[in-house]
């Protein structure tokens, strides 16, 4: 039974270059290399799902950072334990993990665990602060948009004589605001 090597690169747009982590990739030795342009928070990521059905008992996964491989923190313990049910070990260059090795499986169960409790200390910070504000008398979200500056800035916008910059400038506007408010109209 043969062991393989399969490599996994990934950039978020299309103007980055991919060259970088697959010089790494190369120099490792993988004997295959999936990557792909696209953003990390895409669900569907086509390499990586061609990838991982590719895997089998033994094989490796080597990637040049754990941010390149996951979305998430949950996402990375997700295809941790589909590589533990798999058999199947993983290799991030960056961090220096190394699952074929006890350390390597110990430090990917810390990171993952520390970057885990920094999600939920953050949440927890989040809803504090938000509970603190109320009791202030402050609401979250977006501020009211003053609607006759609303109104004024469609009128600019309609007469075709302001620019976007301009509009936002004489009315205080944003262009976004303006921009869903004439989608919306």
């Amino acid at each position: 039974m043969n062991n393989y090597k399969f490599g996994y690169a990934r950039v978020s747009t299309e103007e980055q270059s991919l060259d970088r982590q697959v010089d790494m990739l190369t120099n490792y030795g993988v004997d295959k290399i999936y990557s792909e342009k696209i953003t990390g928070t895409k669900r569907e990521r086509p390499e990586l799902h061609k990838m991982l059905e590719r895997l089998s008992e033994g094989d490796t996964v080597v990637t040049e950072s754990l941010s390149r491989l996951g979305r998430s923190t949950k996402n990375l313990i997700e295809l941790m334990e589909l590589f533990n049910k798999k058999g199947v070990n993983l290799v991030s260059l960056k961090e220096n993990i190394d699952t074929t090795t006890p350390t390597g499986k110990l430090m990917f169960t810390l990171i993952s665990a520390i970057s885990q409790f920094e999600r939920d200390c953050l949440a927890e910070r989040t809803k504090e602060g938000l509970a603190a504000a109320r009791a202030r008398g402050r609401k979250g979200g977006r501020p009211r948009v003053d609607v006759d500056m609303l109104e004024k800035a469609k009128r600019l916008y309609r007469s075709k004589e302001y620019s976007i910059k301009e509009i936002s400038k004489l009315t205080g506007i944003s262009r976004m605001t303006l921009y869903r408010h004439i989608k919306g109209s």
